[in-house]
């Protein structure tokens, strides 16, 4: 979620609303923090990061290689022995401090963001197994999950296949047989719940303290825009169960939230899928600032609303005020034409996937006939690429609650969990 996607989101909403006065004037509910600040999103090895290494510069405070998660960089991706290298994570000096965990995400559970909280793995690859000559070395994140000391309160997300056995006929992933959801079920049945449906977590008892583990899909959930007709929750809904469950005594909480897949609608080279996802984001934390001004935590509670990197979305062109975001750039007199004599898009990619049907034959596709803001509307793209990737450029910080004042300026991505540890006293130290 860079600064371009931010920008466009914000005119996609705005748009949306009733007597908007282009869009362009509107503020998503994150962008009126009254603090903010830029953070520097490179990994140790790489200019343009990957979500494995920038999460774990933000959970743990110290930078890492691309591709491996809460371990150092004194090892290699793929390094089997990782004991001397793990970073404990925010989320687990929470846990050993006594406050209730979470996690929430749109992706698979075990996926880079929301595993760097909890897994300690030199390959964010290995969810459901790890390779041959690593076998008793390091265990896979799925079961780095269920069998984690830090015992996490909550956990909703998708990725089941993981904690699944493989094999003819069956969905999982997992090669070793096991069924992790059940083990982790039988560990405790009194105190664990397992869901599977949006109306089975809506069911879910509040204060029970009880552990819960939802996992709503084989893989990642579905796009917001596809997913009426499931029975897959949104983003807010499982945000607004999490709190429900975290806030059920007075301990505190820690609670990370991604809505991952504004990421896959970049990679897949469709804004709309990124923008609405993005849409549903904005509404899930100004729904959580409602709801915990509502429950008088508001002022107590540390809010950080940030990126882990930014896409290739581009923004150009001199359209008029109010013209569709997703639509083709237009100026006062029509259509605003490129020097092939055809329209344009206000958004674009500078590679991915759109490259493959931007040309026909040399020439660039007209999109003069097309709806641009159809829902599977890939924009055109410079570079062609069967994925469009990340971008290096900084990411935007938004924050409020105690800490918050600490933001400002350019910071380091890992400064992130320094604010969060300050605030809290993570690790013992009180800070003045």
């Amino acid at each position: 979620m860079g600064i371009s996607t931010q920008t466009a989101a914000r005119i996609f909403v705005g748009q949306s609303q009733i007597n908007h006065q282009g869009g362009e004037e509107f503020l998503l509910s994150f962008e009126q923090f009254p603090y903010t600040a830029l953070a520097k999103t490179y990994n140790t090895d790489m200019q343009v990061p990957d979500s494995a290494g920038t999460m774990t510069a933000m959970v743990t405070g110290v930078k890492t290689r691309a591709g491996m998660l809460s371990v150092s960089d004194y090892i290699d991706r793929g390094d089997c022995g990782v004991e001397a290298a793990t970073l404990k994570t925010s989320l687990e000096y929470a846990s050993e401090r006594g406050m209730n965990t979470g996690i929430v995400s749109t992706a698979r559970i075990t996926h880079a963001t929301p595993a760097a909280t909890y897994a300690h793995i030199s390959d964010r690859g290995w969810e459901s197994g790890v390779p041959e000559d690593c076998n008793g070395k390091v265990k896979d994140i799925a079961l780095q999950l269920v069998e984690s000391d830090s015992a996490i309160d909550i956990v909703l997300g998708g990725g089941r296949r993981s904690f699944e056995p493989g094999g003819e006929g069956l969905s999982g992933r997992r090669t070793d047989a096991r069924n992790l959801i059940q083990e982790w079920i039988d560990t405790a049945p009194a105190q664990r719940q397992f869901v599977d449906t949006a109306s089975a977590m809506k069911d879910l008892p509040v204060g029970s303290g009880q552990q819960v583990l939802g996992l709503f899909s084989d893989s990642h959930m579905e796009y917001e825009l596809h997913r009426e007709g499931t029975t897959q929750p949104s983003l807010t809904e499982m945000t607004d169960t999490a709190l429900n469950h975290l806030l059920a005594d007075n301990d505190g909480f820690y609670l990370m939230v991604e809505s991952g897949r504004i990421d896959h609608g970049h990679h897949a080279g469709i804004a709309k899928l990124a923008l609405t996802e993005t849409e549903q984001f904005h509404q899930t934390i100004a729904h959580t600032v409602q709801k915990l001004a509502d429950a008088n935590q508001l002022d107590d509670t540390l809010i950080i609303v940030t990126a882990d990197h930014s896409h290739v979305m581009t923004m150009a062109g001199y359209q008029q005020r109010g013209n569709p975001i997703l639509g083709l750039a237009a100026g006062a007199s029509g259509n605003v034409l490129a020097k092939d004599d055809k329209p344009y898009t206000t958004l674009g990619y500078a590679n991915g996937p759109g490259a493959l049907t931007t040309f026909n034959e040399g020439a660039r596709v007209d999109l003069t006939d097309v709806n641009t803001q159809a829902d599977d509307f890939q924009q055109q793209a410079l570079v062609p690429l069967s994925s469009e990737t990340h971008a290096g450029e900084d990411v935007a910080i938004y924050a409020m609650g105690p800490g918050a004042q600490w933001f400002n300026g350019l910071v380091e991505q890992n400064y992130i969990y320094h604010v969060i540890n300050r605030t809290l006293s993570l690790q013992g130290r009180r800070y003045e």
